[in-house]
């Protein structure tokens, strides 16, 4: 089967780190973000996906030449202007010429579903769409999806007020489609799946839903990108992986606890790490402290410096000795030089 994957988003909500970097393109416990996902969809015999670009499409055609990505041929389609979600979607399958059934997906999402019985369920309930569902504590972030007994959708309820959503059953972001869906997606305009396309089908009643318990996260906010990788130490998403890169030097007198530290790092005597992510080529000097936070790659923080309570430092910052990072972003937005035309 094939596949859409979207990942043509800013990733506004982890930046600094993706200023110059797509979202997708970031590390995850090792591998990118994307290795991970397409590694998912591999794992379940998807052996070919249309990469839906936006935002810096050269960071993915210059990581893979080859049009190849843990073991899954690559297609690109970059959007001339970003067209939303089932707009993405339209136009990468035209591109494409997909004309049959396939997967479509969001490109931030680490998860365990089996999409075998995604797409088994699909089938034997002769629906046009089928939408993944994952419980959630706050469903007021997303697509709350409220289910009838035999599996179709009774709404889709887009950001409900906190409080209000009559279940904690959210999209889950991953969906097959069927071929009809694509002709239902007027061209050449933003179009939302979730405010437009969803809504439409739920009228129609060809919308249906699949329930999952299996490990499902969005990585698109730092708490989020931040638990995605300390998932993969501790065996959340299986067999636990080594967390300090092999390739990093850890001082005897410095202490890395739960942690990620990427290929170049430095951490200096007395210097602790706990909790956190340093991408690759990040030098902690002397007695600093980075605690439950994300350093981009190629940072510089001084002696006796901390950063702590989910800071985010970005990609080549250099922190002064003994400056104090608390629940913050450095360099911060006023800083931050974005091209307009990227957003």
């Amino acid at each position: 089967m094939k596949a859409v994957v979207l990942v043509g988003g800013f990733g506004t909500r982890l930046r600094p780190l993706t200023l110059h970097t797509p979202k997708q393109m970031l590390p995850v416990a090792g591998p990118t973000m994307l290795e991970r996902v397409m590694a998912g969809l591999a794992r379940h015999g998807v052996d070919e996906v249309v990469l839906s670009l936006g935002y810096r499409p050269e960071a993915f055609t210059a990581a893979f030449p080859d049009g190849r990505c843990a073991g899954v041929d690559l297609r690109y389609a970059v959007e001339p202007e970003p067209l939303d979600t089932a707009g993405a979607i339209a136009f990468a399958a035209d591109e494409a010429g997909i004309t049959e059934r396939f997967l479509a997906l969001n490109g931030d999402v680490l998860t365990d579903l089996d999409l075998g019985a995604l797409c088994r369920t699909h089938e034997s309930s002769g629906a046009a769409a089928t939408i993944s569902l994952t419980p959630v504590e706050d469903p007021s972030r997303y697509g709350v999806v409220p289910l009838h007994d035999d599996g179709r959708v009774q709404a889709f309820i887009e950001k409900p007020d906190p409080g209000t959503a009559p279940t904690n059953w959210i999209s889950a972001g991953s969906y097959v489609l069927e071929p009809a869906v694509l002709e239902a997606i007027p061209r050449g305009r933003r179009v939302s799946i979730e405010r437009e396309v969803f809504p439409r089908l739920v009228g129609d009643g060809v919308l249906y839903g699949f329930r999952s318990e299996e490990y499902w996260i969005d990585a698109g906010t730092p708490e989020a990108y931040l638990r995605a990788n300390l998932d993969y130490l501790d065996g959340s998403r299986g067999a636990a992986v080594q967390g300090v890169h092999r390739g990093a030097h850890v001082d005897p007198a410095a202490s890395v606890e739960n942690s990620v530290v990427g290929a170049g790092c430095s951490v200096g005597p007395g210097a602790r790490v706990a909790g956190s992510v340093l991408m690759d080529g990040v030098a902690i000097a002397e007695g600093a402290c980075v605690e439950d936070s994300i350093v981009g790659h190629g940072a510089t923080l001084g002696s006796r410096c901390s950063v702590t309570e989910l800071s985010v430092v970005g990609p080549g910052t250099s922190l002064a000795a003994g400056c104090a990072v608390v629940s913050d972003r450095v360099p911060g937005p006023d800083e931050w030089e974005i091209d307009e035309n990227l957003g």
